[in-house]
């Protein structure tokens, strides 16, 4: 009986070192993670940024409100 213990408790130590190296990578995995999201969502906000500043888009309101704006004193 003690035997099988000793078998038992020396599993439950591996499985335990096992669960804390599987969560130190995905920890690792979710850092990477974030940051690859944080990436994207900035370079589709720069490529949003550009379409709107597309020559192919109409700025007209955008322009008369500067001219209006620029004539002020």
């Amino acid at each position: 009986m003690e035997k099988l213990n000793s078998q038992i408790h020396l599993q439950n130590c591996y499985i335990i070192r096992q669960n804390e190296m599987l969560r130190k990578k995905a920890q690792v995995l979710n850092q990477e993670n974030q940051a690859l999201l944080s990436e994207l969502k900035q370079k589709l906000s720069m490529a949003d940024t550009k379409l709107r500043g597309s020559p192919d888009i109409d700025v007209s309101s955008a322009s008369s409100s500067d001219s209006i704006n620029s004539s002020k004193p």
